[in-house]
């Protein structure tokens, strides 16, 4: 294996990458992003044929791309997912994305234990699976990063959406944890909290009043996940830990930061009037 000095060198720039949930969406916009910064891709999804896909749309770019499945919810394949892609990239792995994830909604005594062990297991066990499968390579590598992907859910705790915010609060905690354990090792950290970007999410999960989402999603999202990708990338050059893409979670964040309490009233008394 070919090793080099992370020295003045973004890790968003000819990156050895691995992207879950690479076959649509963020994860795709991530592999093809990375891509054109010259770096290598393994894409891995859930679905062989989506990560495919977005090979073939890597290799039209002119680099190199490989495909991988990989179910994220069990630890033994993300473990698998990590020993191969450093055998097809004949390099070391120097950026992990954690972005494969489902969308649940529904009110809280309505959600089953099958429905939270789900969420939970892509969601959150997914990210856990990939940053103790790759943190361990990046300390004797001497350097990498991390991106997992939470989402603006993880602060404002919206209700009927129990289970996804506790998922994605869950990867906000372990990334603001990671971040301050890693730096030492010179392992850089980002996570990633949108509101609405249009993917496949709201047709592929399990949540509620879908025809007013997907409105909100083509009508309301101010961004697309091209965007979103590339605003993560720089960020995660910067040394910055949280990406908040849009101005309706910034503003999200800010209420929710300088008054809590009050942050939690409106959201119950706005909850109230539209019930």
């Amino acid at each position: 294996m070919k090793l080099f000095s992370s020295q003045h060198k973004k890790p968003s720039q000819q990156a050895y990458a691995v992207v879950t949930g690479a076959g649509s969406g963020i994860g795709r916009s991530f592999a093809l992003e990375l891509a054109r910064r010259g770096g290598t891709v393994v894409c891995s999804d859930i679905n062989l044929d989506a990560a495919k896909e977005t090979v073939s749309l890597i290799q039209e770019l002119g680099a190199q791309a490989f495909p991988v499945q990989c179910d994220v919810a069990k630890a033994e394949q993300v473990s698998q997912l990590a020993e191969h892609a450093e055998k097809l990239m004949q390099n070391p792995v120097t950026l992990v994305i954690n972005n494969a994830g489902i969308g649940l909604g529904g009110k809280f005594d309505e959600m089953t234990t099958e429905d939270w062990q789900w969420c939970l297991d892509i969601n959150l066990w997914g990210v856990i699976h990939g940053c103790r499968a790759f943190v361990p390579k990046f300390k004797q590598l001497g350097h990498g990063a991390i991106i997992n992907v939470a989402s603006a859910a993880s602060f404002t705790a919206a209700p009927e959406m129990t289970v996804y915010n506790v998922s994605k609060a869950g990867v906000r905690a372990l990334s603001e944890t990671l971040s301050a354990e890693l730096k030492k090792f010179d392992i850089k950290v980002n996570v990633l909290c949108p509101t609405l970007v249009p993917t496949n999410i709201i047709k592929n999960g399990k949540v509620p009043h879908k025809g007013i989402l997907d409105y909100a999603l083509n009508n309301l999202a101010f961004t697309t996940s091209d965007k979103v990708a590339k605003l993560t990338l720089d960020r995660l050059d910067k040394d910055k830990l949280y990406t908040i893409p849009q101005i309706d979670a910034k503003l999200f964040w800010l209420m929710k930061r300088a008054a809590p309490n009050l942050y939690a009233k409106f959201l119950g008394t706005s909850y109230r009037l539209i019930k």
